[in-house]
């Protein structure tokens, strides 16, 4: 079987107060939780926690599988647009795997069987002011996997399935249902005997796993879980603490703990991931030799660093309230041949760099501006690039659901200028500023999302990445 070669984290980089959420029910709560910006969506998410481990990378993904409860499109496939930000090679599938909590564990599953991308990405929320809401979390985390495991190769699996009723939540409702915790603890605690068992039956040593993470909605029940599993195995467990710092992230809660279990194992350690999700799941992995100099910036180092929002900005971001309506006209429907045509531009950031003369131009011309050459360019991407501002402008009247809109012309290190919107603007800008590429969600008119890459200030990278 295969392993993972690349993997990385993304939480976004807004936080808000669980007190605060609490208050609207006069209640009280401690610690913070993280919250997708207002043109964020788990597609987003998905991109940029999978850009860092596909580009610059010579291994190629043989599949997405791209898994969420909060999916922003049903019919239509929402793998396909993040196979397009990537820039993925086409011919591939690109799957969506249902909106269900387990969908998690089984990208990563079925990612591992070709040499795939799974990428893990969840919005949570729920009723306003209640416990989802304020325990939720938003984050996204991708794993590339080959036959060159470089960060660790999965050694076997195991799963157990069994019908009970835990959690639900109705197709197009917010509020998720849950039955009382102590029932789904038990019924866990059931399952993961069973999944321990079927491992010693498959010639495991549990005794000789060195670390374990174990991944679930019910907090109750991977609290007994993972006490289970160290009575067994006198392992030391992983992610505990990532749901009080940062919220739990549904489906892609098992990423994360995946990335904090990867983010501190040491060469040559075997290691268990269980996810607790309608049933119970095992992945034993062993570390590789090189995965000291193969992993990227810890998971951790990128939690204390959020900004603060209020419970009223949350809710206006989430669509729960609306806000007043900009003294413009509507943005018009994003058209259909025009996205496809400009697709290239459009969703992957490409542009071209003239064969004759060097000039680089976005998005990809048939002409050159500088020396009138016709159809003579190299395909040049920026989605790693970086760039300064030329100019700027702070408009307070245009369309934006979290005003003011900052539009800008900017200067790529590489070469050529852009007009684009910026994000996550959190303090003063000037002219020479840092910024670097975003894939971020535009306007939405009749259900049709615009997805654009926009730029953000650099300085808010060390929030959001690891």
């Amino acid at each position: 079987m295969t392993g993972i070669i690349g993997y990385h984290s993304y939480i976004p980089q807004y936080r808000l107060r669980r007190s605060d959420v609490a208050a609207a029910l006069g209640a009280e709560a401690r610690g913070e939780r993280a919250v997708a910006g207002h043109d964020e969506d788990t597609t987003t998410l998905g991109v940029a926690a999978a850009l860092p481990v596909v580009h610059g990378r010579e291994t190629e993904a043989c599949s997405l599988w791209f898994a969420t409860t909060d999916p922003v499109y049903v019919d239509k496939t929402n793998a396909t647009t993040v196979h397009a930000a990537l820039d993925l090679r086409p011919d591939i599938a690109a799957v969506d795997l249902g909106a269900s909590l387990r969908s998690g564990v089984a990208a990563l599953l079925a990612a591992s069987r070709d040499g795939g991308l799974a990428v893990l990405a969840d919005r949570r929320g729920g009723a306003v002011g209640g416990a989802d809401e304020r325990t939720g979390g938003d984050a996204a985390a991708a794993f590339l996997f080959g036959d060159d495991a470089t960060v660790a190769q999965i050694t076997d699996t195991a799963a157990v399935t069994a019908e009970f009723i835990d959690r639900w939540r109705a197709p197009g409702s917010t509020d998720a249902g849950t039955w009382e915790e102590r029932f789904g603890e038990q019924r866990y605690a059931e399952l993961a005997n069973r999944l321990l068992a079927t491992l010693t039956e498959q010639g495991v040593d549990l005794t000789g796993i060195a670390r374990f993470a174990v991944a679930g909605v019910n907090a109750r029940a991977v609290r007994t879980v993972g006490s289970a599993i160290r009575s067994r195995t006198d392992a030391r467990q992983h992610g505990t603490d990532l749901g009080d710092l940062i919220g739990n992230a549904g489906t892609a809660q098992i990423g994360l703990v995946l990335a904090d279990l990867l983010d501190a194992a040491e060469p040559g350690e075997t290691l268990l991931l269980v996810s607790l999700a309608d049933g119970a799941d095992a992945i034993v992995l062993r570390a590789a030799d090189t995965i000291t100099s193969a992993r990227p910036r810890p998971l951790r180092d990128t939690l204390d660093t959020g900004v603060l929002i209020n419970y009223p900005q949350y809710l206006l971001w989430r669509r729960r309230i609306v806000g007043e309506r900009p003294r413009r006209p509507d943005p018009d429907r994003t058209s259909a041949p025009f996205a496809w045509r400009n697709r290239q531009y459009k969703l992957s950031l490409l542009g071209g760099r003239c064969r004759k003369c060097g000039a680089v131009q976005f998005p990809l011309p048939k002409v050159c501006y500088r020396c009138r050459t016709a159809d003579g360019f190299d395909p040049i991407p920026a989605v790693n690039g970086t760039a300064h501002i030329v100019t700027f402008t702070v408009d307070r009247l245009a369309f934006s659901p979290s005003p003011p809109l900052v539009s800008a012309i900017v200067a790529f290190e590489s070469g050529g200028r852009l007009q684009c919107e910026l994000t996550d603007v959190r303090g003063p800008l000037d002219v020479g500023d840092e910024v670097v590429p975003t894939f971020r969600r535009g306007t939405t008119v009749d259900g049709i999302h615009n997805y654009i890459w926009k730029m953000r200030p650099q300085t808010a990278d060390a929030c959001n990445e690891s």
